[in-house]
């Protein structure tokens, strides 16, 4: 035993040769060799994944524009101006007469028309006076027929006496009675007609005092506000106490015009007839074409703007007053297709490859070569008629070494 752990202790104090065991010694850093190679196999494998998926390739900056809609009018317009819907024709209607309103028959918005009983105020003695004039008439009416009969029968004996007297047949006094029974008559009758016509008058005059107490529309319009109400005192101008001037506040809605303030600077390029397109806030989504009614020969110098009114060709009955607004004075009347938005992008995008209009589309940092179909040029934009949609986004003046698949990064301006 002893001899054995002698043996083994030798063996482990034995130095070795290089040329012993040979395989044992080199086993290890083969080993080290063949992994790394795996190892480095295995990195450019992803190396050249990431480069085809994009990660790891280089990114051409490029600017880009949108494909949007617009007006044709963009490219035919001079200059902009802000203003405000106003209706030209607008009334304060109220009462010529004093009185406690009794009934009121319109609201905000309603439509009236000239002439129409929009309102009334008490007025049930004006009218009890008024029938009593009205019955003053007939009376005199009768009264006139009356006459009439008296003096056709005196004119009848005033006849007869004036040939009987011719003959000696009556005394001349009795043919002098005859002729002034005739001619009291005659001025009874010029009496009663005098006194119809002084009836008439009177009945006139009450019929105006009860008209007085009707509120009628001045002209066809909209009701825009309402003043008073039922049980409150009115008076023209306002003049009793705690009393409405106006009834209601109404407007022809016919009359509508955009009142825009133009610069002094720029109004040499505004003349009077001139096409103009007006675009509402209220309505967005929509342009109305008009054009120049009037120039106000003043300034406002405060501002140093001119005054410029300017008509609807056609009124949408959702134009109302006060809406704010914006017109652009046109170079020239804009024709029927031109009135419908378009789908445009800058001229600079476009490029002419194989005989064909393409653009590069951007998508995802990559860029696709697109062929579209154009149409008018819209001053620095392009009609495009297919081939894009609104909202998409190409690339403005491509590089020539930019082809499709490429990596982009989009500039910033």
């Amino acid at each position: 035993m002893e001899k054995e752990k002698k043996s083994l202790d030798l063996e482990r104090l034995r130095i070795r040769r290089p040329d012993q065991d040979a395989s044992l010694v080199l086993t290890p850093r083969r080993s080290r060799v063949k992994i790394g190679a795996v190892l480095l196999s295995a990195l450019l494998l992803v190396l050249a994944v990431l480069y085809a998926v994009g990660v790891l390739s280089w990114a051409t900056e490029v600017e880009v524009a949108t494909v949007v809609k617009i007006y044709p009018a963009q490219a035919f317009t001079l200059l902009n101006a802000s203003g405000y819907v106003v209706a030209q024709r607008k009334a304060a209607v109220s009462s010529k007469s004093t009185g406690r309103l009794a009934y009121l028959g319109v609201e905000e918005g309603s439509r009236i028309k000239k002439d129409e009983v929009i309102a009334t105020l008490e007025n049930q003695d004006l009218i009890a006076a008024r029938d009593q004039f009205a019955s003053n008439v007939k009376v005199a009416e009768a009264a006139l027929l009356e006459a009439k009969a008296e003096m056709a029968d005196a004119e009848v004996n005033y006849r007869r006496y004036r040939d009987l007297v011719a003959v000696d047949l009556v005394s001349r006094q009795d043919f002098d009675a005859a002729e002034a029974r005739y001619k009291k008559a005659q001025a009874a009758v010029t009496s009663a007609l005098a006194n119809i016509n002084a009836a008439r008058a009177a009945l006139a005059k009450a019929q105006t005092e009860v008209e007085y107490t009707l509120i009628r529309g001045p002209f066809d319009g909209l009701v825009l506000t309402k003043n008073a109400e039922v049980g409150e005192v009115v008076a023209p101008f306002g003049a009793a106490t705690n009393a409405r001037a106006a009834v209601v506040t109404m407007a022809d809605m016919d009359s509508l015009m955009v009142e825009a303030d133009v610069a002094e600077s720029n109004i040499g390029q505004v003349r009077q007839g001139q096409p103009c397109e007006i675009q509402l806030d209220a309505i967005p989504g929509e342009r109305f074409q008009g054009e120049v009614h009037m120039i106000v020969p003043t300034a406002d110098r405060s501002k140093a703007t001119v005054l410029t009114k300017v008509k609807f060709h056609d009124l949408d009955p959702r134009i109302l007053p006060e809406m704010s607004s914006k017109v652009a004075f046109l170079s020239r009347a804009l024709t029927t297709d031109e009135e419908e938005p378009r789908l445009a992008v800058t001229t600079k995008a476009l490029m002419e490859q194989q005989g064909k209009t393409r653009v590069f589309l951007v998508q995802e940092n990559r860029v696709q070569a697109v062929s579209v179909v154009t149409g008018d040029r819209l001053g620095d934009l392009t009609e495009i008629k297919s081939g894009l949609k609104e909202g998409d986004r190409v690339v403005i003046s491509p590089p020539a070494d930019l082809k499709e698949g490429d990596k982009v990064k989009i500039k910033e301006v």
